[in-house]
């Protein structure tokens, strides 16, 4: 059975983490009916596609992946401070970078791209059908120091856009729930977050996007408990199968 921690969560495993199993030894790594469980740590964006690929991945490993999706930036921090994991993959090479510097990473493997986009609510109120359409809206994007806010500002400075979001918010999906919620008029995401929502949103194609493409990358990390499982992961998710499911969803090779 999978499961999601929330950030919350997983910062409370911290502590427990530092201290050990415990008594347990070698049985702390199991789970309900001896099988093997993996955790990934993973930036919002990958929710969908990561959930579909672990469907698979627990079938043919008789395995349990338990997910925590939000803030690159913040996992990434997270592991760098010790919370147990086996596997972190994030929406940029910076965010990365803080778990590498911190000594806790394996070797790093860029497996997926995505571009921004315009999503809008169905039937597109607004009108919007590009970047010069924020102004005067309500719109809203990531915060600056994540991943997606990074591409954000990069795409609306070279579009020459100083319209200002309504809100920032602290990962794409969060900025995603807004549109499909009703509360902004648009948001800037990334193209396989509109294509998650299915009817909910439209997407306005930016033109040009590709020049701010961001890329994913993913690691084992040290304290695994599980590094022959989180290898395998690994390997699922850069198999030409794994591939034609990030592609299914929306996202572009390596």
């Amino acid at each position: 059975m999978r499961r999601t921690l929330s950030t919350l969560s997983l910062l409370l495993l911290i502590p427990l983490a530092a201290c050990g199993a415990g008594d347990e030894g070698d049985d702390a790594t199991a789970t309900d009916g001896d099988q093997a469980e993996l955790t990934v740590l993973a930036a919002a964006s990958l929710t969908d596609v990561f959930e579909e690929l672990a469907t698979g991945f627990e079938d043919e490993h008789d395995a349990t992946v338990t997910f925590s999706f939000g803030s690159s930036t913040d996992l990434a921090e997270q592991v760098a401070d010790g919370a147990p994991g086996d596997v972190l993959a994030t929406a940029d090479s910076t965010s990365m970078g803080i778990a590498e510097d911190a000594g806790v990473t394996g070797e790093v493997e860029t497996f997926a791209t995505n571009v921004l986009t315009i999503a809008v609510p169905k039937g597109n109120p607004a009108g919007i059908t590009s970047l010069d359409d924020l102004e005067g809206t309500t719109w809203v994007r990531c915060a600056d120091e994540v991943p997606c806010g990074k591409v954000a500002v990069a795409v609306l400075g070279d579009a020459g856009i100083t319209a200002e979001p309504a809100s920032l918010e602290e990962d794409v999906r969060a900025t995603l729930d807004k549109v499909v919620s009703g509360e902004a008029d648009a948001g800037l995401v990334y193209a396989t977050d509109a294509v998650a929502a299915g009817d909910d949103v439209e997407a306005v194609e930016i033109p040009d996007a590709e020049a701010n493409l961001t890329s994913y990358y993913a690691t084992a990390l040290e304290q695994s408990e599980n590094a022959d499982l989180a290898a395998d992961w690994l390997a699922w998710v850069t198999s030409e199968e794994g591939q034609a499911i990030l592609e299914d969803a929306g996202f572009g090779n390596p």
